[in-house]
């Protein structure tokens, strides 16, 4: 019996959570993409996207959404983004435009600034919005930049995507030649024990 603080388990709600996030960058997108805004998914979307080219059962769902923008263009893109039902916040050092006034922070395009370090303890900046491609349905970040954002970053979900990458061949041995040392050693490290 479950506890009377949960709902029902409904395969349809898994579904639709799966559907707000592709809606969610859909309209982002669409809106950056209208204004003329350079732009590059990045996060768990851009690794869904790399993945799914060698094979889409190994793809994983991510709750958000990740953009690179150049803070330059911060404020066409908040007039882009708000034309479609979008709200900007500020909160805890993190910019963000939420899918409705009443959102959640995971509910939310969450932006990260081309050039600038995400946190001012990481090793390496964002990367460019140049360093992607738009060979699909929206401007991605390339995959070497990526894997360098998740080397970067290195939270929990950022060694899971990593090993995501890892598993469907993306990634190997020759790697982390391409990265600084300590970015290099982390890479190493989940290359040999891709198990944990």
């Amino acid at each position: 019996m479950q506890p009377a603080q949960y709902g029902p388990i409904s395969w349809d709600r898994m579904i639709r959570a799966v559907e707000k996030v592709r809606e969610r960058l859909d309209r982002a997108v669409a809106a950056l993409e209208g204004a003329g805004i350079a732009y590059a998914v990045a996060g768990g979307n851009a690794v869904a996207a790399w993945v799914s080219r060698i094979d889409e059962a190994a793809v994983r769902n991510t709750q958000d959404v990740d953009i690179v923008l150049r803070r330059a263009d911060l404020q066409r893109a908040k007039t882009a983004l708000e034309s479609v039902g979008f709200v900007f916040r500020h909160v805890k050092s993190v910019d963000m435009f939420l899918d409705g006034p009443n959102a959640k922070a995971r509910d939310a395009i969450h932006i990260i600034f081309a050039g600038e370090k995400v946190e001012a303890a990481y090793l390496n900046p964002a990367p460019d919005v140049t360093e992607s491609s738009h060979d699909g349905p929206f401007q991605i970040v390339d995959l070497e930049p990526l894997v360098r954002m998740k080397l970067t970053s290195y939270r929990r979900k950022d060694q899971v995507h990593l090993l995501d990458m890892i598993g469907v061949g993306l990634i190997d041995e020759s790697w982390p030649a391409r990265f600084p040392a300590e970015l290099a050693s982390r890479l190493q490290s989940l290359l040999d024990n891709p198990d944990g």
